[in-house]
């Protein structure tokens, strides 16, 4: 039997590290492949501009950019329209394999209204995004090691600032000239070509002609019969009002090796990959070591104290001892505030069926970034799905604690957190509507939010509560006496709140370093897909949660404290205080984030986070300790 054991292990080990290893970069493409003949219409469509310093999105016709004679919105999903993407058509059109040099797009004589916009944007950084045969557009960016990897950035600037030293002089200059590089695969048997990069170097060209402006006009700066193309050192375009501005593009076909199933392996590069390997391999063995010390601890610990109390052959002997055992008849007295308990248990085991299904979907490569808002789309719908295991969840535990009132309990779970949330995103909504921002959301979309929680959410909540309620109550393993034992005083490091904060310590260190990662990748607008370390990383969460829980609700009851309901949800929770803590610390550190909307968009949302953080981490620890405590009273002998 333990051969068997062994070897069925040895087999999951191995079916868990080929998931890990190939699951950052396995790829399942959100859109079939399309093949491209020499001379194929290529349409290149235009997203959001984008700033890190501003973090609010805008559409890209929203300054006066060239326009194409009609502006066509491309369908998008739920979570594009909460991400602010606003994707539509452009003048921009090239040709499969037919390279182009200096095609004038449209010219333009700004005005104080149009060079004040412009001027804007370029103070607050933004970046054109673009996006070809699904692909957007990047810039690759040069690194000063030698063989390192280039990297990318989202998007082009629209423009830069100088100002001259010694002065308060300030000049902006607009990047009007684009050199677009498309890189393909190219099929031997068919002749045709698939799109594997779109890349652009942007530049600022102060282009000239001779004589009057006509559809027909030469530029001298930039000539294709000439062979003149545009350089770094030509002179740059003012932004400036009267001023004439010209936008011109070139476009460059590149053969790659690169195959289309792999396009998006160079773009999902990190600057600090080599870092980020060693911090997360570096936290991995750190939290595995110290849970291992735990787990052996506590199974020699209990199994002596369970042993020692099952050979006590008198009540005076049993009277002499201390420890958890004489609590036993409080241990499953309910807490203070069951019901409130009873909803945060099942909002947590909501999240956590949540997370964790997005997360098996996000490794297999079903939620790869080709298809543009897919994960928060996913996590939206499976939040809903799992509404019918989260009223379950509540209905079990408030049953367990002789509550009688099931619709009560559920009409709070499906209320309470999601409640909270909405009015903290309807608030921070109403400011980026206040900016005229496309990051807010629409009035159809806010609907239909408002729609999946009423109308699937909430009914599956009930029926969740509804079967949980007519399961048979959890039947505690030792009886509650009537009348509560008194608590004796507690040294100061058995207090709650020391042992809720020192608990909060190991599940965020756990998870701290990963969090780095995705706070960049959300607010300084880099890819991420590591999701196969970000897997590991859970499941480490999920250990450090239930360990850490576990060892102080020990402790606890070993001191005669019984009161554990509300404490082992609150131990693993606090660690929620220590991530909010690190995103104030993120904030000031990383960000460059000026405007006091932005501010307090990046704390809204944070705050959020932070709070659903704390309802998953919370209901981890506090099954933890439930499992916990029934297994050790039901293995010693109760008189």
């Amino acid at each position: 039997m333990a051969n068997r054991f062994h070897l069925v292990f040895q087999l999951s080990i191995c079916v868990f590290l080929h998931l890990f290893i190939h699951g950052y970069s396995f790829y399942l493409p959100g859109v079939a492949p399309q093949d491209f003949f020499k001379g194929d219409k290529l349409r290149v469509k235009v997203n959001k501009l984008a700033s890190t310093k501003t973090q609010l999105p805008y559409s890209y016709y929203s300054i006066p950019y060239c326009r194409p004679d009609k502006i066509v919105d491309s369908a998008e999903n739920l979570g594009e329209v909460l991400r602010g993407d606003r994707i539509e058509n452009s003048p921009y059109e090239f040709q499969m394999l037919v390279p182009q040099m200096c095609n004038v797009v449209c010219r333009l004589v700004l005005d104080e209204k149009t060079a004040k916009e412009f001027k804007e944007k370029i103070d607050d950084e933004y970046r054109v995004n673009m996006i070809l045969d699904n692909l957007p557009l990047v810039v690759p960016m040069t690194r000063m090691e030698k063989d390192a990897p280039v990297i990318y950035q989202h998007g082009y600037f629209v423009g830069r600032k100088v100002q001259y030293a010694g002065t308060k002089e300030e000049k902006y200059f607009i990047n009007n000239h684009l050199s677009f590089t498309v890189k393909f695969h190219r099929d031997t048997q068919t002749d045709s070509a698939r799109i594997v990069g779109f890349e652009v170097s942007a530049f600022s060209v102060n282009h000239q002609y001779d004589g009057k402006w006509t559809d027909k006009t030469r530029l001298t700066t930039c000539d294709a019969h000439a062979k003149r193309m545009v350089s770094a050192s030509d002179p740059a375009q003012e932004v400036e009002n009267k001023k004439e501005i010209i936008f011109t593009y070139d476009v460059d076909f590149q053969e790659s090796d690169i195959k289309w199933a792999s396009r998006w392996d160079t773009y999902l590069l990190m600057a600090d990959d080599q870092v980020h390997w060693f911090s997360i391999v570096n936290s991995l063995m750190i939290v595995l070591f110290l849970s291992g010390m735990v787990a052996m601890i506590m199974l020699r610990t209990l199994y002596r104290d369970i042993s020692k109390y099952n050979q006590l052959e008198t009540q005076e002997e049993a009277q002499e001892e201390t420890g958890w055992k004489l609590v036993h008849g409080d241990v499953f007295r309910p807490p203070v505030n069951a019901d409130l308990l009873c909803v945060y248990v099942g909002t947590g085991v909501q999240f956590f069926g949540m997370i964790l299904i997005a997360m098996i979907f996000a490794v297999l490569g079903f939620l790869s970034p080709s298809n543009r808002g897919g994960l928060m789309t996913a996590l939206l719908l499976l939040w809903v799905l799992m509404g019918i295991f989260g009223g379950y969840a509540s209905a079990r535990l408030y049953k367990a604690f002789k509550g009688t009132e099931w619709k009560s309990i559920a009409l709070k779970t499906a209320f309470m957190f999601p409640g909270i949330a909405f009015a903290v995103f309807f608030v921070l909504n109403a400011l980026i509507w206040g900016e005229k921002s496309s990051g807010a959301v629409p009035f159809g979309t806010m609907f239909a939010l408002v729609c999946l929680w009423f109308g699937i959410s909430v009914p599956l909540v009930f029926v969740g509560s509804y079967i949980g309620f007519k399961k048979p109550a959890i039947e505690d393993p030792v009886k509650t006496n009537k009348i509560p034992r008194q608590i004796p005083e507690q040294p100061w490091y058995m207090s709650s709140a020391f042992s809720i904060l020192i608990g909060g310590i190991l599940p965020f260190g756990a998870v701290f370093i990963e969090l780095f990662f995705i706070l960049t990748s959300i607010w300084l607008q880099q890819f991420y897909y590591i999701f196969g370390f970000l897997f590991i990383v859970f499941v480490i969460l999920i250990v450090t949660c239930a360990e850490i829980t576990i060892v102080l609700c020990y402790f606890q009851l070993c001191s005669e404290d019984y009161l554990w309901w509300w404490r082992s949800y609150l131990t693993s929770g606090s660690s929620a205080l220590y991530l909010f803590l690190y995103t104030i610390f993120y904030f000031f550190t990383k960000l460059n984030i000026t405007k006091p909307v932005s501010g307090i968009l990046y704390f809204g949302y944070m705050l959020i986070a932070s709070y659903a953080f704390f309802v998953l981490t919370g209901a981890i620890g506090f099954y933890a300790c439930f499992w916990f405590t029934r297994l050790i009273y039901s293995s010693v002998k109760i008189d």
